[in-house]
């Protein structure tokens, strides 16, 4: 059995969604195809696709098998250009995972301007705001917000981002405005799990970090929600400078105790590093880290 032939046929039945069309677009005997399948999956000791009368589906070991076959027949693909010393343009898809609001506000334009520059290339952006093990989901590239804990990724800073603890107008004329962190005693506060405690809020950093006890009269599981309850004058919330910079400029919040703010958080784009870099991903690094330090440059300015 020519494990990688079987490879290509197997994501050539995915791709056309059924064994009949796929052998149609190889120029293949049906039988083959189905034969071929079969030697696969018994090689592999596993079943990679359910099949129906009406439809074609991975199993979930397929799902995983698929995506690494896509990788190693690209991988093959590029190494024999490059060793003929062919000219080869980058091609293929990219998984790339980043934070929910950054994602949306500045990795889409990017992404946007990228796929007008490289026709061949497709981008699967799945927004999120848990950190996804690139290993495990097959990503080609994440983005980080925060400190990166020591690993065997490769990781490029692009630029850092600000927390800030704001409150609708509303609210500061109703509850006072805090001059200080231990001023949060006296106000409500609005919390999510992602970025803050339900106790604490940190302010400052090294020496002179200051942990100051917050009282949490609402919870949420997002920033977004986070922020409407601010906006309707539930309480104060610290988020991150992106997150409110349009609720800011529309004077809906008002940031306060920006004197105390600890440090910004750094914003990486992470790989895993794999070599030889395929020719897709080092394209998409090389346009995407430069526009998105400009845009942390801005964020941070503003």
């Amino acid at each position: 059995m020519n494990r990688l032939d079987s490879m290509a046929i197997l994501i050539a039945v995915v791709d056309a969604g059924s064994l009949s069309a796929a052998a149609r677009v190889l120029d293949m005997p049906l039988a083959t195809v189905s034969r071929k399948l079969a030697e696969l999956e018994t090689h592999l000791k596993t079943r990679l696709l359910h099949r129906s009368t009406r439809q074609l589906s991975l199993t979930e070991a397929g799902i995983s098998y698929v995506a690494a076959c896509r990788r190693i027949l690209e991988e093959i693909g590029e190494a024999e250009r490059a060793a003929t010393g062919e000219y080869a343009s980058p091609k293929g898809e990219l998984l790339v995972t980043a934070p929910v609001a950054f994602g949306r506000l500045h990795v889409v334009p990017v992404v946007a301007e990228f796929l007008a520059q490289y026709p061949e290339i497709s981008v699967n952006l799945m927004l999120t705001d848990r950190v996804v093990h690139l290993m495990d989901e097959h990503a080609d590239a994440a983005i980080r917000i925060g400190e990166l804990p020591d690993s065997m990724l490769m990781a490029t800073r692009v630029g850092t981002v600000r927390r800030v603890i704001c409150a609708s107008p509303a609210y500061l004329a109703a509850h006072g405005v805090p001059a200080r962190p231990q001023d949060l005693a006296g106000h409500a506060c609005v919390t999510f799990e992602v970025l803050a405690s339900m106790r604490a809020w940190v302010f400052g950093s090294g020496k002179s970090e200051l942990s100051v006890p917050v009282q949490s009269r609402f919870t949420v599981n997002t920033a977004e929600a986070a922020i409407a309850a601010a906006t309707v004058g539930v309480g104060l919330i610290r988020v991150l400078s992106y997150q409110v910079a349009d609720a800011v400029r529309e004077q809906a919040l008002r940031v306060v105790l920006e004197a105390f703010e600890s440090a910004p958080l750094p914003v990486s784009l992470v790989h895993t590093g794999q070599a030889p870099l395929p020719l897709k991903l080092r394209a998409f690094l090389d346009f995407v880290t430069p526009r998105l330090r400009v845009r942390t440059e801005r964020l941070l300015a503003e």
